[in-house]
């Protein structure tokens, strides 16, 4: 079983930058691939950004060229780098981790096989 603790977030103008950070524990990542999720006020979790056992890495639209995700496998840890954050960024940011990268990549927030309790992310206009 593996365990996830997101830190990172906090308060930040339109425009600023946050990095998020996962931290596992139980077991090692390397055979994870992980992604993060967000949720945003009213809404469901929506998925934000995956990355594979290769580091191949996908990203919702909305993100693609502001946010960049990566892993360290020596430390067991995914990262998640915001830069250009717009209000509308603000939510919840979930680390979440499945052995199937389609799970990760497609399948809703409930069905990974391991998720983090969030970090706030509040970006102000």
């Amino acid at each position: 079983q593996v365990q996830l603790v997101e830190s990172g977030g906090g308060f930040v103008q339109a425009g600023g930058s946050l990095r998020l950070s996962c931290a596992a524990s139980g077991r090692t990542l390397s055979t994870y691939a992980m992604g993060w999720f967000r949720q945003t006020p009213g809404k469901e979790h929506d998925f934000v950004a995956a990355i594979g056992t290769d580091s191949t890495t996908y990203y919702e639209d909305d993100v693609e060229g502001r946010f960049t995700i990566s892993r360290d496998m020596s430390k067991n840890m995914v990262y998640l780098q915001m830069n250009s954050l717009k209000p509308e960024d603000t939510g919840v940011y979930y680390c979440v981790g499945d052995e199937r990268l389609r799970v990760v990549r497609f399948a809703t927030f409930n069905s990974m096989g391991a998720r983090g309790q969030g970090t706030l992310v509040t970006v102000s206009s």
